[in-house]
């Protein structure tokens, strides 16, 4: 265990190994019908997590709005012509209003590539969620962007998890998007994709949705001394309105509570500024909003934490966000998996491209994909209470480190370097998120 404590930061540990208030967060966040970006639920959800943040001693608590585009979901039909079987679906967020019918085509994992060889110019194109072994990660966006890119009409994300789970999940960021896209089940994706049954397919795919100017809201609070710089600890509090999203992203805010009940007895180096950023689901712009008032000496994202039994750090090309992550696992003799590759996907991003060093807080379930995630499934009882508390005394002793180091800024030229090795521009590009400056 991490030698020489004061007496009062140990207490707060062992009491967060019994403390049951991670729990009871996750338990208020999962109640709530949904916490999709500008909507009642998500406005309900601030209000529990500021409530939250006033109990574990976070101090000058406040909401802070933004504005933001609201979709909401209407009615999704995805039909084959030929039988006139219907598939259950649901429509992908920011999915215009939309009725097409045409040939369906199978693209596979959805790479450039695929799509490209497949000729989905005026087709309905039909991608897996799960992106080849071995390869860089394609992100949904990316797929759907290449589609549109190459003249499809319609897109179909089908889910690589059995159990009849047709998967969500943003398609632009805080935008209407081109074409009108849905989300079918493994067993739908079956049938879509079996070459017998596809050679002569042919659909009609129809979706109602509605995307219009709303508001949304931040909420925002501080811990340890004023000082002229200030780290930023932050989690996304809304979630996708097809399941509870407890494990996405509840357990992270869940963390952060927890965490903060911790920090707020431990001596700390410099101001951390907290932070629960909503419409992270539906394009970042919680933490785009906060990026452009906020210069933090650092952040750490609390984005998949608390969800499996260990931690990972994605430093995000940061050797001394490396260096606190490897610190204090060897002090706290808890592994920490390190991951130094950067993404543009969570909230840490609008951060990190202006050159702050991060650390985004995940956990591996040691399978491809997102599991439950983005589906019906994401419930409370997939959540571990001891894995929150675990994650959150780990998060709070990060969080003390990296509060007392000085890490320097990231070289913003070497950081574009590592995304074009990694082979991210022409998805990214694909996907609306190549920064301009970058060109």
């Amino acid at each position: 265990m991490t030698p020489n404590l004061p007496d009062r930061v140990a207490a707060a540990l062992g009491r967060a190994w019994v403390d049951d208030e991670a729990w009871a967060v996750v338990t208020e966040l999962s109640r709530l019908d949904s916490r999709l970006g500008g909507s009642a639920g998500e406005r309900a959800a601030a209000s529990v997590v500021a409530r939250a943040f006033e109990r574990s001693g976070v101090h000058d608590v406040s909401l802070d709005s933004f504005p933001t585009q609201t979709w909401t979901r209407g009615e999704s039909r995805l039909e084959r012509l030929d039988s006139g079987r219907a598939f259950d679906c649901l429509a992908l967020p920011y999915s215009p209003t939309g009725d097409v019918e045409a040939d369906l085509v199978d693209v596979g994992h959805g790479t450039p590539r695929e799509i490209r060889a497949a000729g989905v110019s005026g087709r309905v194109a039909v991608a897996s969620t799960t992106t080849p072994e071995g390869g860089r990660f394609i992100h949904r966006m990316e797929k759907y962007g290449c589609a549109v890119d190459e003249g499809a009409v319609g897109f179909v994300f089908a889910n690589r998890v059995p159990g009849q789970l047709p998967p969500t999940g943003s398609l632009r960021f805080d935008r209407e998007a081109e074409i009108p896209a849905v989300g079918v089940s493994q067993e739908t994706g079956a049938w879509l994709t079996d070459p017998v049954e596809a050679a002569s397919a042919r659909v009609r795919l129809a979706v109602e949705a509605t995307t219009e100017a709303g508001e949304s809201q931040n909420v925002v609070g501080t811990l340890g001394p004023a000082s002229e710089d200030e780290l930023l600890l932050l989690a996304h509090y809304d979630a996708h309105d097809v399941g509870e999203g407890a494990l996405d992203n509840a357990c992270g805010v869940a963390v952060v509570v927890a965490a903060c009940r911790i920090l707020a007895e431990m001596d700390l180096s410099r101001r951390v500024r907290v932070a629960a950023v909503g419409c992270e689901e539906t394009g970042l712009v919680g933490s785009e909003h906060l990026a452009s008032t906020l210069d933090p000496a650092a952040v750490v994202n609390v984005d998949g934490a608390g969800r499996f039994r260990d931690l990972v750090a994605m430093t995000h090309t940061s050797d001394a966000t490396r260096a606190v992550a490897e610190a204090v696992s060897d002090r706290s003799g808890h592994p920490i998996r390190v991951k130094p590759r950067p993404h543009p996907f969570s909230d840490q991003w609008p951060f990190v491209r202006r050159g702050v060093p991060a650390l985004q807080l995940h956990s591996d379930s040691g399978e491809r994909g997102r599991g439950w995630g983005h589906t019906a499934a994401d419930t409370r009882d997939k959540v571990d209470p001891r894995v929150l508390r675990d994650h959150a005394m780990l998060t709070a002793l990060l969080v003390h480190e990296l509060a007392g180091r000085d890490p320097p800024r990231l070289d913003v030229d070497t950081l574009q370097r590592r995304f074009r090795t990694a082979d991210f521009e022409p998805g990214m590009r694909a996907a609306g998120l190549w920064p301009d400056e970058w060109d």
